[in-house]
C-alpha cells in the first residue's frame, strides 16, 4: 500500500541545532563546523544510498561542497539564534525500485525548489534497518536566498509606514515604523501545500503511467473525510494488539530497546554532571590545605558526622536519621573500597570508565536493534514471496486470460506483496538462500542478548548514583551551601 508523507521543518541555532551537523546526519559523512570549532561525524550511519547538492546555474561552484556550503549559511548568519535551513523528508514508494524513486526526486526538487532559487542538499535513505518498508528522502534548503550574482541575499526586507497623508509613521522614540517582509514564499503555508500537492500528483503520474492503481493523497484524513489515526511505524498485527492491551514480543522489545537507549542518555547527562563536580571538588580541595590531606572515604565520614550532629537536635527521629546515615555511608565506603578509589584522581578516571562503558552499551544497544530489525524485515519479505508462490502457480496454469485476470483480481494483495519482496530479496541477494529456522533461531539469539545489555543497564544506574553520592557527600559543607544557594537562584 503506499504511504504518503511530507513533512517540513526548520534547523535553528536558538534550539541548539547546527546546520553542518543536520548535513552530515543525513548524508553520512564527517564535516568540520567551522561556527563550532568541531567535527560532526556520522560516517558510521548506514542506510544513507544517495546524496548530490543541486543548485540553480547561478550558484558559485564551490558550493556543491556540502562542507563549504554549510559552512557558508552558518557564517553570514550572524545572530545567536539564527534559522538556518529548511529541513523536508517525504517518503518514496515501495511500489518504485530505488533508482525510480531517485529520479522521481530529483525532478520533484528541480521543478519545485531549484526553479524557485533554492539550493537542495539531499540524501536518500534506504530503509534496510527499519522495521518496516521506509525509503526517504532528506533536503536541506538555506533559508537565506542567493542573488543571481552569486553572493548571499536578505531573507527579510523592510517596509516603512506612511500614513494617508505620505507621512512617516514614528514610534514613541521617534523611529519611522517599519514591517519586516521575508524576501521569498518559502515559508508560507500555501507554499508548503502546493508542494505537499505537486509531490502527490507526481507520483501518482507514474502509478499512472505504469499501470498501477495505487495513489496517494496529500490531505490530511481530516480534509479527506475518514475518520482514521495517522499510521505510525509498526506493522498492523502489532499495532492492533498493542492497542487492545495485547502485549506483543516484538511490542515488548521495542519497550525494552527503548527504555534502554532513553536510559542510556540520561546517564551520559548524569555523568557530565558527574564529572563537573569532580572538577569543581578538585579545585576545592586544593584551595584547602586541610581539606586536600583527607582522602574520599575521610570526606564522607566527616559528612555524615555533621549530619548526626544535626540529628541530635531532632525531636523525634533521631534514631531513623542515624540508622539512615550510618546505612548511607556504609554503603559509599564500600563503594571506594571495592573500586580501590581513595583520591579525587582516582574517582574522575573510574568516571572515565564508566562513560567508555556507556558508549560501548549504546552503540551494542543500537546495533542489536537494527540486526533485529533485519532480520525480522528478511523474514517477513520471505513470508510474502512464500504466501506469493502458490497463486502465481495458479495463474501460469491457466491458459486464458479471463482465468489469469480472475485469479489476479481474487489474490490482489498477495501478488502485490510476493512482487515486492521479490524484488527486494533479489536486489539484497538473498532470494532462495534463507532459512526460516535460521532465521528465528538468529532473532531469538539478539533478542536474549538485549535483555543482558538491559541487566548490564540496571548495573551502571546503580553504579552512576553511587558516584553521585560520592561527589556530593565528598564535598565541604560549607561548599555545599553555597552550591545549593547557586542553584536556587538559578531556578
Amino acid at each position: 500500500m503506499a504511504i504518503y508523507h511530507f513533512h517540513v521543518t526548520q534547523v535553528s541555532r536558538g534550539k541548539g541545532q547546527s546546520a553542518i551537523a543536520a548535513a552530515a546526519y543525513r548524508a553520512g559523512e564527517r564535516l568540520q563546523d567551522h561556527y563550532y570549532g568541531e567535527f560532526a561525524d556520522y560516517t558510521a550511519k548506514g542506510g544513507v544510498v544517495y546524496t548530490e547538492i543541486i543548485a540553480p546555474d547561478y550558484v558559485p561552484e564551490s558550493l556543491h561542497d556540502r562542507e563549504t556550503l554549510w559552512n557558508e549559511v552558518e557564517s553570514v548568519e550572524k545572530h545567536p539564534k539564527a534559522q538556518l535551513a529548511y529541513s523536508f523528508d517525504f517518503a518514496l514508494m515501495n511500489e518504485f525500485s530505488m533508482e525510480e524513486n531517485i529520479i522521481l526526486a530529483k525532478r520533484f526538487i528541480n521543478e519545485n525548489f531549484i526553479n524557485k532559487g533554492m539550493i537542495a542538499d539531499m540524501a536518500v535513505h534506504n530503509p534496510d534497518k527499519k522495521e518496516r518498508d521506509n525509503p526517504h528522502v532528506h533536503v536541506l534548503c538555506p533559508i537565506r536566498p542567493m542573488n543571481t550574482d552569486g553572493t548571499w541575499g536578505e531573507k527579510q526586507r523592510r517596509e516603512y509606514l506612511f500614513d494617508e497623508d505620505g507621512k512617516p509613521v514614528l514610534d514613541g522614540k521617534g523611529h519611522q515604523k517599519f514591517n519586516e517582509v521575508t524576501t521569498t514564499d518559502w515559508g508560507r503555508t500555501e507554499t508548503l501545500e502546493s508542494w505537499r500537492k505537486a509531490w502527490a500528483d507526481m507520483v501518482n503520474e507514474e502509478f499512472q503511467k505504469k499501470g498501477m492503481q495505487e495513489r496517494i493523497d496529500h490531505r490530511s484524513y481530516e480534509a479527506q473525510g475518514i475518520m482514521l489515526i495517522p499510521q505510525i511505524h509498526e506493522g498492523p498485527n502489532v499495532r492492533k494488539m498493542e492497542a487492545k492491551g495485547i502485549r506483543t514480543e516484538k511490542g515488548s522489545l521495542n519497550r525494552l530497546i527503548k527504555e534502554i537507549n532513553q536510559g542510556i542518555l540520561l546517564l551520559k547527562e548524569k555523568v557530565k554532571d558527574i564529572m563537573d563536580v569532580i572538577s569543581e571538588l578538585s579545585e576545592e580541595m586544593h584551595r584547602n590545605e586541610k581539606y586536600t590531606k583527607s582522602d574520599l572515604s575521610q570526606c564522607i565520614q566527616k559528612y555524615f558526622a555533621d549530619r548526626n550532629e544535626t540529628a541530635e537536635s531532632y525531636s523525634y527521629g533521631k534514631n531513623k536519621a542515624r540508622k539512615t546515615n550510618l546505612k548511607k555511608m556504609a554503603e559509599l565506603l564500600v563503594y571506594l573500597e571495592e573500586h580501590h578509589i581513595s583520591t579525587i584522581e582516582e574517582l574522575n578516571e573510574h568516571v572515565k570508565g564508566k562513560k567508555v562503558e556507556l558508549g560501548i552499551l549504546g552503540q551494542i544497544n543500537r546495533r542489536k536493534k537494527a540486526d533485529i530489525a533485519g532480520i525480522k524485515e528478511n523474514l517477513r519479505y520471505l513470508n510474502w514471496y512464500e504466501e506469493g508462490i502458490p497463486v502465481i502457480g495458479e495463474i501460469e496454469k491457466r491458459k486464458f486470460n479471463k482465468a489469469k485476470e480472475r485469479i489476479k483480481a481474487e489474490n490482489g494483495d498477495t501478488l502485490r506483496r510476493y512482487h515486492i519482496a521479490k524484488r527486494i530479496l533479489t536486489e539484497r541477494g538473498l532470494l532462495g538462500k534463507m532459512d526460516k529456522n535460521v532465521l528465528q533461531q538468529e532473532i531469538c539469539k539478539l533478542e536474549n542478548e538485549t535483555k543482558e545489555n538491559y541487566v548490564q543497564y540496571k548495573a551502571l544506574l546503580k553504579d552512576i548514583k553511587q558516584l553521585q553520592d560520592i561527589c556530593m557527600f565528598s564535598r565541604n559543607p560549607k561548599e555545599q551551601k553555597k552550591q545549593k544557594a547557586k542553584e536556587e537562584n538559578s531556578l
